[in-house]
This record gives structure tokens, sequence and C-alpha cells, in this order.
């Protein structure tokens, strides 16, 4: 708009230039060399303002262009694309660096085909047939263990069924014990955990008299589980209400007994006090409703990001 105004304003005096020589034409020669003067200099002052005007918007054009970001990373194409896989639960953004819109998410063991990485750790992705980038601290080439594994009896199952199973893995059974976990558990958690895994073991509400036996099987596999870059805690068994088979006395001397002699690399969790400070409920004694359990599972993971 200013640009217009300014055209109008030069073909305004270009007018009165001319109407000025018209008027002046029967004076005499020394008053048409003073208009022609005149016009000369309204002339040339016309001319210098629209150069101005000119540069003022070659200026503009300038800054602009100087005005566009450039992305603050650069990115390295791979040759052909590499699957990898995500080792816990992240995010895909638009960009590399957390500041970037969330386009998306993937859970554990989410396969990805990388097509390049870049200079701040992170890698670009194919993403729902677009360009994503995710945290590189989060995949690995190889398919990793589940973050957290849980292993034990009805209750464990029960577990699974109020918290769900999404970046968690449950080798468990209904009304099982020592034997079960000696001979079934044991293969199934070697399938299952890897590197990065955290195992949580909560056995014995259905043969407290087993504490011995559970200690020395325990322990004779800590060596390999460690070496398997596996974190392992053993869960207390949890309280029971009035009408269950067993005693809460039974129960604190099995927990007393696993507490003191499992082998130092084996983590307690000490859900029995928790639950007996905090309150539960379970109809038939030995079995919790579902608010328990998420409770109880929001105890055991404050207690493993704690210690981690």
């Amino acid at each position: 708009m200013r640009k217009i105004k300014r055209k109008n304003f030069i073909a305004l005096l270009a007018f009165a230039g001319m109407f000025a020589a018209v008027v002046c034409a029967g004076v005499t020669a020394d008053q048409k060399v003073i208009a022609s003067e005149n016009i000369s200099e309204v002339t040339e002052t016309v001319s210098n303002e629209q150069v101005l005007v000119d540069n003022n918007l070659d200026l503009e054009v300038a800054n602009a262009g100087k005005e566009v970001e450039t992305a603050p990373y650069s990115i390295t194409d791979y040759e052909t694309p590499v699957t990898m896989y995500a080792s816990d639960t992240v995010n895909v953004r638009a960009g590399a660096g957390t500041d970037y819109d969330k386009i998306g998410k993937l859970s554990w063991g989410s396969a990805v085909q990388v097509i390049g990485a870049t200079d701040n750790g992170w890698y670009e992705i194919s993403y729902n047939e677009n360009l994503g980038f995710v945290m590189g601290d989060f995949f690995t080439e190889g398919l990793p263990g589940v973050p957290y594994l849980f292993v034990g009896d009805s209750r464990t199952v029960q577990l699974k069924m109020a918290v769900g199973s999404t970046d968690k893995a449950y080798v468990a059974k209904v009304g099982e014990g020592y034997n079960w976990f000696k001979n079934t558990a044991l293969s199934e958690i070697s399938e299952t955990a890897g590197n990065g895994t955290v195992m949580v073991i909560n056995f014995g509400v259905n043969d407290l008299g087993n504490a011995s036996k559970y200690i020395k099987l325990v322990n004779s596999n800590i060596d390999a589980w460690t070496e398997a870059g596996i974190t392992v805690y053993y869960a207390a068994v949890t309280p029971v209400g009035s009408s269950a088979r067993v005693t809460n006395d039974q129960i604190e001397s099995f927990n007393s007994k696993l507490k003191n002699e499992l082998d130092p690399r084996i983590q307690w969790i000490d859900g029995y006090t928790f639950l007996q400070q905090n309150g539960f409920n379970a109809s038939d004694g030995l079995h919790y409703d579902k608010t328990t359990y998420k409770n109880l599972y929001s105890y055991y993971m404050s207690v493993m990001t704690t210690q981690a």
C-alpha cells in the first residue's frame, strides 16, 4: 500500500511540473531557466525517493530470507533400512528432539525400519507411510527382553487381569507353587526374559511349607539370571483375610525366612506390610479385588523405579 501511494505522489508532481512549464511559456528567458531548474530539482527529488523505496523493498526481501530457520541437527541416511526394535514405550515425533510434535507412539518390541541417524542421538524411521523420529536410546538391533516379567500363582494371574500386559509379560498359573515353578516356569523365564528385564517372583501362598525349597531354587538360578542381564525381585506373599485356609502368621514366617536367606542379589519387595498398612479387599480371603491389585502393582513399580 505504501508503494502505491508513493507512485500517485510522483504522478502528481510530474503533472505539476508540466503545468508549470506551460504557464511559464510567455515569461522571460531567465524565468524559463529558473522554472527549468525547479523542475529538475523536483524530478531529482522524486527519482531519489523512488530509489529509496526500491532499496527498502530489496532490504525487506533480504531480511525475509534470513528468517528461514534450518533444522538444528543433520541426518546421515543409511544405504539400506535397518530393522530395529523398541526397548520401551516411546514417542514418535515430527523432528529429532522433544520440542517437536508427537505424531505417534511405539510400544515395547515394536519393529521399525530405520532409514537414518541424526547427530543428536535420534533415528529417522518410516512411520505410517511417512517419516518420524525416535530417540536412539530406546532402540536395539535385536529383540529386547520384556521390560517386566511377573512370575507366580493365581494372584499373579489376577494381577495381569487388573493391570494389563502392555510392556509386561506373565508366567503364571492358578493354583500352582514350587513344583510348577521348577518344572515349567523356569524354562519359560529363559524364553521370555532377557537383557534389561526386571523379574518379580511371587510364589508361596499355596505351599508355605516349601520356603527352603524356594530359597534353594531361586538362589541356584541367580547367577544365570544376572549374567543374562535380568534384575530379580522376590515379592513377599501378601496377607489374607479371615476366611482363607492359611493364616497371616504362617505367611509372616515364610516371608521372614525368604527375606533372610535369599541371595543378596535378589531384592525384596514387602507387599505384605504395604497392604496391611493401606488395606485390602479379598472376598474369599485369598484373592483381591481389582483396586487392591492396582494399588499393589503401583507399589511394586514405585519400589523398582526407586531402586533402579
